[in-house]
């Protein structure tokens, strides 16, 4: 059984990033990149599931810069068996990256795509339903529990109304939210093991053209002072008084 994880180059979530002089993007210089906490929590989540059964084989993608080659090794130490970079400094929005990874996937025939749900640089939440309409595979969104039943694989997942269960027929595309799982500590055997497993680097599969691009890239306006009210009273006036209520 195959089981397919792309993952995406980010910015650290928790670094504190600015935007460039020029307003086409976001300052980088000394900035921390990561896996994308949500693709880290699939390559987890495949692991685990390769712990149960050995049969299982992990391919982790990512279409970026060279760069994204430290990413890819750090998925490997993780656990995954083998790596595929598709290099490109082309921007490229949710659509064109499905395009790429669809390629990739009609090429590899997993049984099983598993990939965060978002990327926390730009927040699309697309990539994942993209993909699976590029395939034509059933799709099921923020899983917080995933198992294999033979043939079919369940999925929970968390609604605003509560949770779901779903039950869907392999190949599968399943992005993975937060409560899914807590990614391990890579030990330093597991970093060792990385530097001997397979790493391919290759050009883009498709022509896809992005159709959002980025306009301009400024600061938010920094946050006004706020007011000391006495009572609810002078809350409600104050209110009043800025068209609120």
């Amino acid at each position: 059984m195959k089981v397919l994880v792309p993952v995406k180059r980010v910015i650290d979530p928790y670094a504190k990033v600015k935007a460039n002089a020029e307003g086409t993007g976001i300052d980088t210089t000394g900035v921390k990149f990561e896996i994308n906490p949500f693709d880290e929590i699939a390559v987890e989540e495949a692991v685990r599931q390769k712990e149960k059964n050995p049969a299982i084989t992990i391919t982790v993608v990512s279409v970026g810069p060279e760069a994204a080659e430290e990413q890819l090794r750090k998925a490997l130490a993780i656990g995954a068996d083998e790596a595929v970079l598709i290099q490109t400094d082309d921007e490229l929005d949710s659509r064109a990256v499905a395009h790429e990874l669809a390629a990739f996937a009609q090429e590899l025939q997993p049984n099983l795509i598993l990939m965060g749900k978002q990327a926390t640089d730009n927040d699309a939440n697309q990539a994942g339903q993209r993909l699976a309409a590029k395939l034509g595979w059933p799709q099921a969104t923020f899983a917080c529990a995933v198992e294999f039943a033979g043939d079919n694989l369940t999925v929970r997942r968390e609604t605003d109304e509560g949770e779901e269960t779903l039950s869907l027929p392999l190949p599968a595309v399943v992005t993975t939210d937060l409560r899914l799982n807590e990614p391990r500590y890579i030990a330093l055997p597991g970093i060792i093991k990385a530097r001997s497993k397979p790493l391919t680097k290759r050009p883009r599969l498709t022509d896809a053209k992005p159709l959002v691009r980025t306009v301009k890239v400024e600061q938010p306006a920094p946050r006004q002072a706020g007011v000391r009210v006495n009572s609810v009273a002078e809350l409600m006036t104050a209110l009043r008084d800025r068209g609120a209520l």
